[in-house]
């Protein structure tokens, strides 16, 4: 089931009790993200269920990563992103800065996964390729992603709105921040996957 098909599903559960647009549509927000972070770890699951250790650690070149190094990577730095989504939450809000936002919601999902745009990892984020089972990599991605599902389902959608920050990419807001969070994920899933169809990848 694709990610439309979900939120969708999502929204209609979460909207049924509901009355009022804004209200509605705060839900429907909310449906979106948690729809965002249930997809991305199920593709990333998909790509690396059944893979062998040779697999997970093969590399196509001496200066490429492996797929175990992806996964560390995405298990290493997702909580520092949640981290930077907790802090600006102790921000007071600033919904007078919500017109400096230039970027929607899919401008940030696109951005972060854009895999012709390259950027480099800072050492201490780059995987050492310690994952030789791809199931304890997804064990432990569920585990921590347990505190930023329970934060996006415990926090009302308006107090991520109307909290607004500087990044790399501009004013961008707290919810935009939870995306890009998911979106880091996804950005490498696609990495993995460009893994995978390597020429001398091993067929197990």
């Amino acid at each position: 089931m694709n990610l439309k098909k979900n939120f969708l599903i999502v929204t209609l559960l979460l909207c049924l009790p509901l009355v009022g647009n804004s209200q509605a549509e705060s839900q429907e927000d909310k449906a979106y993200v948690l729809t965002y972070f249930h997809e991305t770890l199920e593709k990333l699951q998909q790509d690396v269920n059944g893979l062998s250790q040779e697999q997970l650690q093969f590399k196509a070149s001496d200066s490429s990563w492996s797929i175990s190094q992806c996964l560390e990577h995405i298990n290493k730095t997702e909580p520092l992103l949640f981290t930077m989504v907790k802090t600006s939450m102790e921000q007071p809000t600033n919904p007078e800065r919500k017109k400096e936002i230039k970027l929607s919601d899919q401008d940030i999902i696109n951005m972060i996964t854009d895999r012709s745009a390259k950027f480099k990892a800072p050492k201490n984020l780059i995987g050492t390729g310690k994952y030789n089972n791809a199931d304890k990599a997804i064990m432990d991605l569920k585990q921590q992603r347990k505190e930023i599902l329970s934060f996006i389902k415990n926090t009302p959608i308006k107090e991520l709105r109307n909290r607004v920050n500087d990044s790399p990419m501009g004013a961008t807001d707290t919810y935009q921040s939870l995306l890009y969070v998911a979106g880091h994920t996804a950005r490498h899933t696609l990495q993995i996957e460009e893994i995978k169809k390597a020429e001398n990848f091993p067929s197990k």
